[in-house]
């Protein structure tokens, strides 16, 4: 047996959830292009977990779900509270996202029609978890959710407490339907190797949370957003990455190790970067992301992934650069539930080896001869 680092090019798992196919995404062999163009979250959601496009009465009957299960256990709210200064928000989210399972009297039920029940009110919840330890870390009180509205205006709501405007809602929801899944990441892989053992649904989002939490994974479109700070203005933009490049620093928000040609998720994202722009009459992070991906892109070769430019969409949102791994989440459970599901739809333990290249033939010495 020989190790392949990283996993690497290893097939794991069999899938008809989502495929990244010599560059394109597709959920349910839907291109990922037309999905963000023409669908909701709310769609994307139910096709992630149902296999097809809901119809007009089965997607007002997942709103009125959505509606029904957004409001948190009080406990959850109080434990919120609690948490130390500084705490950053994923580790809040994970920890509360652990916590909604003690007040779902379903939590241990591990039908399908149970499961995906949880997967709604975690897709539920997990909004209203990120915007409430948002306003309680300020010193605010909660805010509780809109009915009848989509997952992206009543974060956006909950989160400030005022009406969103349409273009800051498109904008949302965008970036919530590119980031719904994405084959078999880290945090997916993590879901489903919790629940291979069993372990019900909430183990396995809190695992997935978990991964997700690392700057590897989750965290590139907050280090984009600090790098954007860090340079202040376009006219600083050229000397900054010229450094980065002739030292051969990483840029962050470029390259994918499963696109070679470009994450196709980018594109959206950069013309909302430029909508969001137009709307707040301040053009400058637009303009310094274009500055950057030319000169990264013509020098190196890397083109944008779809961490880049939602950095400058959400901070142009109004939302703080450490949530954006918490909204990250908010849109990923859609996809962790839908691989949860299908994992234990067919499901076997997930174990592999390990190539052993420790020493061998080694011997017990009594401690009395050891020194």
């Amino acid at each position: 047996m020989t190790a392949t680092k990283g996993l690497e090019g290893i097939v794991a798992a069999s899938s008809s959830i989502s495929s990244i196919i010599d560059g394109v995404l597709t959920y349910r062999g839907i291109d990922i292009d037309e999905l963000a163009e023409k669908a909701s979250f709310e769609e994307v959601a139910y096709l992630l977990w149902h296999g097809k496009l809901p119809t007009r009465l089965e997607l007002k009957g997942l709103q009125e779900q959505l509606d029904q299960y957004a409001v948190l256990p009080e406990p959850v709210i109080a434990g919120l509270k609690l948490y130390p200064s500084g705490t950053h928000p994923m580790a809040a989210l994970r920890t509360a996202a652990s916590s909604l399972a003690l007040y779902d009297e379903e939590a241990q039920d591990m039908s399908r029609e149970a499961n995906v029940r949880k997967a709604i009110k975690l897709q539920a919840q997990l909004p209203t978890i990120v915007a409430a330890f948002a306003r309680i870390r300020q010193g605010q009180e909660p805010i509780a959710p809109k009915k009848g509205v989509s997952v992206a205006h009543n974060f956006l709501y909950m989160l400030t407490g005022e009406e969103p405007a349409a273009v800051a809602v498109e904008a949302l929801d965008k970036a919530l339907v590119l980031h719904a899944d994405h084959e078999l990441n880290a945090s997916t892989f993590a879901a489903r190797v919790t629940v291979a053992t069993l372990s019900d649904i909430y183990s396995g989002v809190t695992s997935a949370i978990g991964a997700l939490k690392g700057p590897l994974h989750g965290g590139a479109n907050e280090a984009v957003m600090v790098m954007l700070d860090e340079i202040g203005s376009l006219a600083d933009v050229e000397s900054y990455i010229q450094a980065k490049l002739d030292k051969k620093d990483k840029v962050m928000g470029f390259g994918h190790r499963v696109y070679k040609n470009g994450d196709p998720r980018a594109k959206h994202l950069q013309r909302m970067s430029r909508q969001l722009g137009e709307l707040n009459k301040d053009m400058s992070l637009y303009e310094m992301s274009v500055k950057i991906e030319e000169m990264v892109t013509g020098q190196k070769g890397l083109k944008p992934n779809v961490d880049f430019y939602s950095a400058s969409c959400y901070t142009m949102l109004g939302i703080p650069r450490d949530l954006f791994t918490p909204i990250f989440a908010m849109s990923r459970v859609s996809g962790w539930t839908a691989h949860i599901l299908e994992q234990l739809a067919d499901n076997r333990l997930i174990r592999p080896r390990a190539e052993y290249v420790g020493p061998v033939n080694q011997r017990y010495v009594p401690i009395a001869e050891r020194g």
